[in-house]
C-alpha cells in the first residue's frame, strides 16, 4: 500500500509552490481542484447534476460550466454553496481514489494528494500524514492582493471565508513555514522528500 500524503494550506499561503517541489522531486501529485474541474466537465454526472440545481444560467452555450456565474452565486449564499459542495466534494473523492489506486497500480510507493480544504471537508481520513503550508497573516495578506491585484478588503474578505492558518496548524502532523524566502522553503521541502524516500 502507497503512503499518501496530505498536502493543504490556504489562500496564498503557497501550497501550490511546495506541491510543484514535490512533483519536481519524482513525487506523483493528485490534485483537487483539477478534480473539481474534471468531474463537472460537460457531459458529466457532476455538470447534470449542478445543471439540476442551478439551472442552465451557470453554463456557456458549449455546454461548459460557468465557473464565475457559479462563483459569483455561492460566494454570498452559504446553502447553494453546500448545495453545490454536497454534489462535488464526493465526485472529487471518488476521482482522486481512482487516481490513487492507478498510482498504486503503476508502482508509486509515495503520494501526495493536494487538497486546500482537506480539514474543513474533513478528509483526513484518506491521508497518511498532514503537511499544512502557513504564512504569516500579513505575508498572507500582501502576497494575497499582489497576485490577483485584490484591494485590501477583497483580499481580507477571501482569507476570512477560509478556516484561519493558525487554527489549521493545530491539524498538522508537519508544518512549512513559507513565510520567509523561497530557498528556506526549499529546504524545509528537501528535508522532508528525504524523510519519505526513507
Amino acid at each position: 500500500m502507497a503512503y499518501i500524503i496530505g498536502l493543504t494550506g490556504g489562500i496564498a499561503s503557497g501550497k501550490s509552490t511546495v506541491s510543484k517541489m514535490f512533483h519536481e522531486a519524482g513525487f506523483p501529485i493528485v490534485d483537487a481542484d483539477i478534480a473539481a474541474r474534471k468531474v463537472v466537465e460537460k457531459d458529466t454526472e457532476g455538470a447534470r447534476q449542478l445543471r439540476a440545481i442551478f439551472g442552465a444560467e451557470v453554463f456557456q452555450e458549449d455546454g461548459e460550466l460557468n465557473r464565475q456565474k457559479l462563483g459569483g452565486i455561492i460566494f454570498h449564499d452559504s446553502e447553494k454553496r453546500e448545495a453545490l459542495n454536497a454534489v462535488v466534494h464526493p465526485l472529487v473523492r471518488q476521482w482522486m481514489l481512482s487516481e490513487r489506486d492507478r498510482l498504486i497500480a503503476s508502482g508509486h510507493a509515495v503520494i501526495v494528494f493536494d487538497i486546500p480544504l482537506l480539514i474543513e471537508s474533513k478528509l483526513q481520513g484518506m491521508v497518511d500524514t498532514i503537511i499544512v503550508v502557513y504564512v504569516d497573516e500579513k505575508t498572507q495578506l500582501d502576497r494575497l492582493m499582489e497576485r490577483n491585484d485584490f484591494s485590501k478588503s477583497e483580499a481580507k474578505a477571501r482569507i476570512a471565508s477560509q478556516m484561519p492558518l493558525t487554527e489549521k496548524i493545530s491539524y498538522a502532523d508537519i508544518v512549512i513555514d513559507n513565510s520567509h524566502t523561497l530557498d528556506e522553503t526549499k529546504q524545509q521541502v528537501n528535508e522532508l522528500i528525504q524523510t519519505f524516500l526513507k
